[in-house]
């Protein structure tokens, strides 16, 4: 138990008068150089992600007042210093991670440019699907639980895409669906390995990525149920099974073997979700449907406030 989570449980029973005072003299809160460090990486992060941005808008802008080679040796030549920059500064430092980011955002602007140039009839998944593969090797020696998130976006980005463009032999609901099967798979199948991983990767054990990596999953399989409910004959069975099955697991690894309040609190938002399309999908369309929005708010009101009685429980748990 951390000295925060003490402090505040003798707070609440009464043993201590003054709990921010408590806690300052623990060492709980951030002293003046811890923000220091913050204001420093946020300022480095920005900076990077905003150069990036800036270098995509000035070349889009002046599209047709540069020439060809001013574009790519624009875009090189950045890429080539962000390289350079990440080989001197290293994996371990900060600034060398920022470098990293910023090159693999580069790549990326490079593949645009060279097809937006020759015009090569590439599909705009295939695009990201390229520049995925490009970019794995950094991602590999880079160390860097951002330069992961990024290359798992530019992956999603990718299926969103290509399912846009083989939408399949039945028609745009059946590819709906083939395409959130596919990103619950593909995100879920993630999350497992970053949370396994990070038992014995030191680096990776950051908690806002897996728990970005659960949102994604998390959102794909509710939109697989919803599906189901309003549209039975668009979607296969295996919803209802895989529903269930991903919110038993996700409460049997976030309750009982790592305790995360935040995915939780998804899992409960989830369960609100579902039970509300199944009320509207049901209640709405009958002849009650006058007192059904009543109703459903009553049910909506009582879930949410047993979430936060059970979520508060958890919390507590986490405090003893």
């Amino acid at each position: 138990m951390s000295d925060r989570h003490t402090i505040l449980a003798w707070s609440e029973r009464g043993a201590v008068a003054d709990a921010r005072a408590a806690l300052d003299v623990a060492g709980v809160l951030p002293a003046a150089r811890d923000w220091r460090v913050f204001l420093d990486r946020l300022l480095l992060w920005s900076g990077a992600v905003s150069l990036a941005a800036a270098v995509v808008f000035f070349v889009a802008h002046n599209w047709n007042e540069l020439g060809r080679f001013a574009k790519f040796g624009l875009v090189g030549l950045l890429l080539i210093a962000a390289a350079l920059g990440y080989w001197r500064l290293g994996p371990d430092r900060a600034a060398g991670k920022a470098s990293l980011l910023v090159a693999s955002i580069f790549l990326g602007t490079l593949l645009a440019f060279f097809g937006q140039t020759y015009q090569t009839g590439a599909d705009t998944w295939e695009l990201f699907a390229t520049w995925a593969a490009l970019m794995a090797p950094w991602v590999l020696i880079g160390r860097f639980p951002g330069l992961w998130m990024l290359w798992i976006a530019i992956a999603n980005v990718a299926i969103v895409l290509y399912f846009q463009v083989f939408p399949g032999l039945f028609g745009i609901v059946f590819s709906t669906e083939r395409q959130l099967w596919t990103l619950f798979v593909f995100n879920t199948a993630a999350l497992v390995g970053w949370e396994l991983a990070a038992r014995r990767v030191a680096w990776l054990d950051e908690r806002w990525a897996p728990r970005l990596l659960a949102i994604a999953g998390g959102t794909t399989v509710t939109l697989l149920m919803i599906l189901a409910i309003f549209d039975w004959r668009a979607t296969s069975a295996a919803a209802l099974i895989a529903y269930p099955v991903w919110l038993a697991c996700a409460y049997a690894a976030y309750r009982n073997l790592m305790r995360d309040l935040f995915v939780l609190a998804g899992g409960c938002l989830s369960v609100i979700v579902v039970v509300t399309a199944f009320l509207g999908k049901n209640i709405l369309d009958s002849r009650a449907a006058e007192g059904g929005f009543l109703f459903i708010a009553l049910v909506v009101i009582a879930m949410a406030a047993a979430s936060g009685w059970w979520l508060k429980q958890v919390a507590r748990g986490e405090s003893t």
